[in-house]
Formats: structure tokens, sequence, C-alpha cells
């Protein structure tokens, strides 16, 4: 993926306009503003799109290719990839070298258990797996 991803998921989410309209463009694969407006999906002003879109596309979120006076923007990823990676970035900060990164996976492993014992299960499965990874990795 690409820096300029990284850099807004660390930065803020996204408003609910640019929510809005990343989902539009995401369920349709590729979309311009004018096909966002016709569809009913957005009922704004056609500069707030395009401005809009703009913002998604100066962020990374967004690529576009000229189509005639406007552009065609198509998602850079999905939504479930976007939510992997935010909480990929969210995980990293809580445990950013530091005295707290022992307190974060103490309440980690808290709020797992108290939820449903099957989840701790999973996390137990899921760092034994990628311990035997990481031995496989030295071993090379």
């Amino acid at each position: 993926m690409s820096q300029s991803i990284f850099n807004w998921i660390s930065r803020k989410p996204l408003g609910r306009l640019e929510q809005l309209v990343l989902r539009e463009v995401q369920s349709r694969g590729s979309a311009t503003v004018r096909e966002l407006l016709e569809s009913d999906a957005i009922a704004l002003a056609y500069t707030t799109v395009m401005t809009t879109m703009d913002r998604l596309y100066k962020k990374g979120l967004l690529e576009r290719n000229a189509e005639g006076k406007a552009f065609r923007y198509i998602a850079r990823l999905t939504l479930d990839e976007m939510q992997r990676m935010a909480a990929v970035e969210g995980i990293r900060q809580l445990m950013a070298p530091g005295d707290t990164s022992s307190l974060v996976l103490s309440n980690l492993v808290d709020t797992l258990s108290a939820q449903d014992t099957k989840l701790l299960d999973e996390l137990e499965s899921l760092v034994e797996r990628k311990r035997r990874e990481l031995k496989k990795k030295e071993e090379r």
C-alpha cells in the first residue's frame, strides 16, 4: 500500500460525507461526480461532491482518470481493506515501544476473556501460528 494511505490512516478518520462518497465509489467500482448525482445516492451540489472526491484523491484513497472534461474515480482499496489497515495502524500506535505496551496487552486479554473465552482461544492460536512462522524465517 502506498505511503499516502498510511499517512491518511494515521491522521484521522474520514468525515461522514467522505465516507459516503467513498462507499458509493467502492460499490460501483468507479464513478464520475455526475454518475453519483444521477443515481440519487447523494443529493448534494455538484461542486460539493466534486470537492469531496478531489480530497479523497489527494488523500490517496481514490485514483482518477480524465474522461472528457471530467474525471472517473476508482477506489484504491475496498472497505474491508481500509478497515483492516486502520485497525493495524491503531494497534501499531498502541503497541509503540514504551511502558504502556504490557498494559495494552493486559487490557486486550481482559476484554477478550470477559466477552468470550473462544476469542481468547483464537488469540492464543494466532499467537502460536505467528511464532511458528517467525521461527521458520529465523531458521532460513
